[in-house]
C-alpha cells in the first residue's frame, strides 16, 4: 500500500499528491508510535492474509520496523513541507527516496529503514 500511494503521489498533480502524501504520513506516524501493527496497511494483512499463512517460526524485533516508520515519517514530512513552500523538486525527491525504500521492501523483503536501525544499534556498542 506504501509503495501505491507514494508512486501515486509522484505522477499525480499536486493537491492529489499532498492529500496522498498526508495520509501516508498519518499511516508512518501510526506506524512510528503506536506500532506497526496498528496501521491500516497491517489491518488489511490481518484480515486479508495472515489467516491463509501458516503460523511463523518468531516473531520480529518491533523496534526496526517501528525505526523504519519514523524514517517514512521524516522524508513524508520533507515532502509535505516542500509542497508547503512551492519547493517542488525537494517535495518529488522526498517522495523518491520513500519509493526507492517501499520498493526494496515489496519487491526484495529488504527493509531500509530496519537495517539502519540494526547498523546504528551495532555502531553504537
Amino acid at each position: 500500500m506504501t509503495l501505491v500511494l507514494l508512486a501515486a503521489a509522484l505522477l499525480a498533480p499536486t493537491p492529489v499528491a499532498v492529500a496522498l502524501v498526508a495520509v501516508q504520513a498519518l499511516f508512518f506516524l501510526t506506524g512510528a508510535t503506536l506500532g506497526v501493527q496498528r496501521t491500516p496497511t497491517a489491518y488489511v494483512f490481518k484480515t486479508l492474509v495472515k489467516p491463509r499463512l501458516a503460523p511463523p517460526a518468531a516473531l520480529e524485533d518491533p523496534r526496526p520496523p517501528r525505526f523504519a516508520q519514523a524514517v517514512g515519517l521524516a522524508f513524508t514530512v520533507v515532502a509535505l513541507l516542500g509542497f508547503a513552500a512551492g519547493a517542488l523538486v525537494v517535495a518529488q525527491v522526498a517522495i523518491g527516496f520513500a519509493v526507492a525504500a517501499a520498493l526494496l521492501n515489496a519487491v526484495f523483503g529488504f527493509c531500509l529503514g530496519c537495517e539502519l536501525y540494526l547498523l546504528g544499534m551495532r555502531l553504537a556498542r
